[in-house]
């Protein structure tokens, strides 16, 4: 097996983020460090980084959240240690739109609309598409440009968006997110899919 351990890192922390990201984790045959939730987050990078090698499994889906702090906060410095450590290989990162009231934003390669359509089209919180090109506001996303990973993509407030990504319904569209960065990758495996 191979050493680094592959990872999609998800800039939301709350309460529906982490029973969305755990079904989605279910689903895929995958695993979710159900700890690293928090708004903000209250894990280390380092902490993060033990919780993610201890995982029998991958690939592991682990939450980085602001809470709305202007500038690097404790969840994206963790992000960053995370990302840039030697034994985790970032499949790609979801970034996730909030209505902040800070203009923190970022570049994303792809979003995804709260109708799980693809959009070069940056979207808001609740998902619908906006007139920005290829980026989003958020909360946790002031670092994601300059982190080097191989895909980054937008999506609307995970376990929201009008209650079409809703837990109860396996959250289709941060779901549909993390099979697009698992296709990208090459590390798609369809059959461990429920």
């Amino acid at each position: 097996m191979n050493s680094r351990r592959k990872v999609i890192l998800i800039t939301d922390g709350d309460d529906y983020a982490r029973k969305a990201i755990e079904v989605i984790a279910e689903a895929i045959g995958g695993r979710c460090i159900s700890q690293s939730h928090g708004n903000p987050s209250h894990l280390t990078g380092e902490q993060i980084v033990k919780q993610i090698k201890k995982a029998p499994v991958d690939p592991v889906l682990v939450m980085f959240d602001d809470s709305g702090f202007l500038g690097e906060g404790k969840g994206e410095k963790s992000l960053i240690l995370v990302a840039n450590h030697p034994d985790i290989e970032v499949l790609g990162i979801i970034a996730v739109a909030s209505k902040t009231h800070q203009a923190e934003w970022t570049r994303v390669d792809v979003c995804i609309d709260r109708d799980g359509n693809l959009t070069p089209y940056g979207v808001d919180k609740y998902g619908i598409p906006e007139m920005e090109f290829k980026k989003i506001n958020g909360d946790t996303v002031y670092c994601l440009d300059q982190l080097d990973v191989p895909i980054i993509v937008g999506i609307g407030d995970i376990g929201k968006m009008g209650k079409q990504d809703h837990y109860t319904k396996g959250a289709p569209i941060t779901k549909k997110a993390v099979e697009l960065i698992l296709e990208r990758s090459g590390c798609y495996d369809k059959t461990r899919f429920k």
